[in-house]
């Protein structure tokens, strides 16, 4: 299964051909595996890496502290461990998810109470940690810039008006998970079927990840069957399309499943940071599959808010 390196500077900086070459090898990618990897996207290192040291010293914090800032999942602040089993999204039942979260996201209201609440809560700040806000704001703005830069790059792959996917992100919903996976000294042997992450497929547009390697690591479901590695290259970003997009594209994109496997025995000390900012729409997009020649399914529309909450609500232990 191919997960290409893609080079976002000739999408930038390039002719037209340039652009058209970059698109086309989006296509493919998204076509075959739903997978890539973007390097040139512009967000400089220092924010990468000030963002992940500054969310360790959140998680080192003692849990008594950490406790102040508990929310469930779809809130804003800390998700604690067993909160949270990703595999619940596609049905299965298993142990709660081996990690911890720290989530952020959009908080500016769009004036509709019972949307605002649930979609637009303000962000939470740990006290504990005065600059962790600061970094996490100038993140996410990096992120968002980023994901409308490929939503456009995704519409010229399909021949599309360059704002048909924009268009609906004047006002997103969107979530910045930092995802903190504890070592096996913290966590204990984990039970039979419980990962990092459970199998699951996101839910939204596109996911940009910003992750550590490990042998607890991501990992893909290829076409075959198959669970393999995913492929990691440090000054890349890792991006996968979620369900949203899939059925937008009528099934041509794959939103394919993944997981983060458990704590690995052979490596005692490994603990890894991911900082996962999972686009998606406005709160009251229409989702309509693309026809043919670009879709090969139909799907009955979907209003994105909705859709979205169902699958928060599935993955919610307890």
């Amino acid at each position: 299964m191919s997960v290409p390196l893609i080079d976002l500077r000739p999408w930038r900086d390039g002719s037209a051909a340039d652009r058209a070459a970059v698109a086309a090898e989006v296509d493919a990618a998204l076509c075959e595996s739903g997978f890539l990897l973007v390097k040139g996207h512009g967000v400089p290192d220092e924010l990468r890496e000030r963002t992940r040291a500054l969310a360790r010293e959140f998680f080192a914090l003692p849990e008594s502290t950490k406790s102040r800032y508990a929310v469930t999942v779809g809130g804003r602040g800390w998700l604690p461990p067993g909160v949270e089993a990703n595999a619940g999204a596609e049905g299965q039942r298993t142990p709660p998810d081996l990690k911890e979260s720290y989530t952020v996201g959009a908080d500016q209201p769009v004036g509709i109470p019972e949307i605002d609440a649930f979609w637009f809560q303000q962000n939470l700040w740990p006290a504990e940690t005065p600059e962790f806000g600061t970094a996490v704001r100038a993140y996410m703005a990096r992120m968002r810039a980023l994901s409308d830069e490929l939503l456009t790059i995704f519409a010229a792959s399909l021949d599309l008006p360059a704002d048909f996917f924009t268009r609906h992100t004047d006002r997103p919903t969107h979530t910045f998970n930092i995802n903190w996976y504890p070592a096996i000294t913290h966590t204990g042997v984990p039970q039979d079927g419980q990962f990092r992450i459970g199998p699951h497929t996101d839910f939204g547009t596109v996911t940009v990840l910003d992750r550590q390697v490990g042998l607890g690591g991501l990992q893909i479901f290829t076409a075959d069957g198959e669970w393999v590695d995913a492929p990691y290259d440090p000054a890349a970003f890792t991006i996968n399309i979620g369900d949203l997009m899939a059925r937008w594209t009528g099934d041509r994109w794959r939103s394919t499943r993944h997981r983060v496997l458990p704590p690995d025995p052979s490596a005692p000390h490994e603990e890894l940071v991911s900082l996962v900012f999972f686009y998606e729409t406005n709160h009251d997009a229409r989702i309509a599959s693309l026809p043919a020649p670009v879709g090969q399914t139909t799907y009955p529309d979907v209003i994105a808010a909705e859709y979205l909450k169902e699958k928060l609500d599935a993955i919610t232990v307890g």
